[in-house]
């Protein structure tokens, strides 16, 4: 029962990022302080991989070999949902793989296309991710403001979105 479960709330986590155009990456720099960039999302599928493309010599694979942690947000502001995805990300040679995940669309970033020797794939495997999803309706979201104003306590956050931490893998 509790696999079922797990694999059905890795399946929504699926279903909110699965038509995100870009995500924000971030990761930590030589410092110590977070760095955050957009990157293009790749995923046609999902299995627990998130994928990017990037130049094999960009800081954010420096950052990653000294650091491998971070985290990937999407957010559809619109639609009132949320993910921030963590995980353990690694550079990734495989030409099969990056064949599979190449769109034409890419060139606009890697003009010379997937057998552009600097071209470096980037994978990002899910360790948990968070997410906020499915606001509250208007009428819901006045009942939880007149009760508030009413009693002085705020709703818990599950009584305005659904919100749920899904673990994928344990970290290392």
């Amino acid at each position: 029962m509790e696999r079922t479960s797990r694999q059905t709330d890795q399946a929504k986590v699926w279903d909110l990022i699965k038509d995100a155009h870009t995500a924000l990456l971030m990761t930590v720099d030589e410092n110590g302080a977070l760095e955050a960039r957009p990157m293009g999302c790749l995923q046609k599928e999902f299995d627990g991989i998130l994928w990017f493309l990037t130049f094999r010599h960009s800081s954010k694979l420096r950052q990653i070999g000294k650091n491998h942690r971070v985290l990937v947000a999407y957010v559809k502001p619109d639609k009132y949902e949320y993910v921030a995805v963590s995980g353990s990300a690694s550079a990734v040679e495989d030409r099969e793989k990056l064949k599979e995940l190449w769109t034409e669309g890419l060139r606009v970033w890697f003009p010379e296309g997937p057998e552009d020797p600097e071209l470096a794939m980037l994978a990002v495997e899910v360790e948990k991710a968070d997410y906020w999803a499915e606001p509250a309706s208007l009428v819901t979201y006045a009942l939880a403001y007149v009760r508030t104003r009413l009693t002085g306590e705020s709703p818990s956050p599950d009584e305005i979105a659904e919100s749920k931490s899904v673990r994928f893998h344990e970290r290392p």
